[in-house]
């Protein structure tokens, strides 16, 4: 595809548009296809790296490293992924190259529409190109000679008429305003869509990073910077339409008033502020595009992959957990138990001890053998049964000074 050159009839600023975006399509188009096509240089760097890959998953498995089912999926999937994307073009395109390249200006539609914005509906580069005309003529025809009141300073303010900062400063300011407006245009346009083009017809290389961890991060740099220049191109295209909403109107007006021979002594200096202020703003907007695009984070496959993959898996540790922890809980009373029956054991056979008493074995239920004496020894008599100790008197008592009387009678 051959970009039109410049054309005068066209004017300057549309056919430099025109051009830029011709020269950022071609390259993002035709350098992907020729990166892609069997036999490049992309073609053996994508096998060397394909290859590397495979054995490197290989020699994990040599020492020992058995994959579990995620680390296989993941693989497949980085392949599969590097495959479709680096080396088949409708994929590529819906995927990266509409949506950097023609996703803008739809977008910009969608949202300018609404809001009135002039240009928004595709005419944007006509519209800005009558806009440059106008700046054209009305320094063409200049800014007429005001007639200076006599009175106060006052009275020359009320009119209108404000003495130039130097001589041709009227005539500099139409210059510059036209400068600024021309730069700041051609420059935020120009700029986004040739580094899209750029980074679509490198987008293989990107892409192929993406299978080893370590070089992934550039695959993530690459498609932050994609969508920066996405993003300002929208921005772009806004405040452009913007700045025409305000341009137009305006310098109509300045025309009108110059073709029925009016003085215009005010608009150099109103249009060079206009035209600054917006092309202040168009590069905010540009380093704005940039810190938001900063921010994506391109999440890591292995965090993915397990919420599909590794769900039965992970149920299932659960649930061995679940028996380990009731396992231990049921072993940690069994021990709480015996330690208590250990102390009852230890507690009766204190107290038996004392009592020469059998001593019940806590653990089997069982008394445990008496030490009996040896038979050569007399065995001590058997304790009276309880309450024949006692011996209940059934004569009364007799005092000694009555036995006396009776022996005397």
């Amino acid at each position: 595809m051959v970009c039109p050159a410049l054309a005068p009839p066209a004017g300057f600023l549309g056919g430099m548009i025109h051009f830029i975006d011709c020269q950022a399509q071609t390259i993002g188009a035709q350098g992907y296809q020729a990166l892609a096509a069997p036999g490049s240089t992309f073609s053996l760097i994508l096998t060397g790296l394909l290859t590397l890959f495979v054995a490197l998953f290989g020699y994990r498995m040599l020492f020992g490293q058995m994959p579990v089912m995620r680390d296989g999926v993941l693989a497949l999937v980085k392949i599969g992924l590097v495959l479709a994307l680096a080396t088949g073009w409708p994929a590529y395109r819906a995927l990266f190259y509409d949506v950097a390249l023609n996703g803008p200006a739809q977008l910009a539609s969608e949202i300018g529409g609404p809001a009135g914005l002039p240009g928004t509906d595709g005419g944007l580069v006509a519209r800005l190109q009558l806009a440059d005309g106008s700046l054209v003529a009305l320094a063409v025809v200049g800014v007429g000679t005001a007639e200076i009141p006599v009175g106060s300073t006052a009275d020359r303010v009320a009119a209108g008429v404000v003495p130039p900062a130097f001589p041709g400063f009227d005539s500099f300011a139409l210059g510059s305003a036209r400068v600024f407006f021309l730069t700041g245009t051609i420059a935020a346009f120009g700029s986004v869509r040739l580094i899209a083009g750029l980074l679509l017809a490198l987008g293989p290389f990107f892409i192929a990073f993406l299978l080893f961890d370590g070089t992934r991060g550039l695959f993530e740099g690459w498609l932050r910077v994609l969508a920066g220049a996405a993003l300002g191109a929208l921005g772009t295209a806004i405040a452009l339409a913007v700045e025409l909403a305000l341009l137009e109107p305006r310098l109509a007006d300045l025309l009108a008033r110059r073709a029925a021979g009016l003085p215009v002594p005010a608009a150099p200096v109103e249009l060079l502020v206009i035209t600054l202020v917006f092309a202040l703003a168009l590069l905010a907007i540009l380093y704005a595009s940039a810190r938001v695009a900063l921010g994506f984070r391109l999440p890591s496959l292995a965090r993915m992959v397990p919420a599909v993959v590794g769900g039965e898996r992970r149920e299932r540790e659960t649930r061995v957990g679940a028996a380990l922890v009731e396992a231990g809980e049921a072993t940690a009373d069994h021990r709480r138990a015996a330690a208590v029956a250990d102390a009852v054991a230890a507690s009766q056979r204190r107290e038996s001890s004392r009592a020469g008493l059998p001593v019940a074995d806590a653990a089997s239920g069982r008394a445990a053998p008496r030490h009996t004496p040896s038979r050569d020894l007399p065995l001590a008599p058997p304790p009276p049964p309880l309450g024949q100790s006692f011996r209940r008197r059934t004569r009364g008592r007799v005092s000694a000074s009555a036995g006396r009387r009776d022996r005397g009678r």
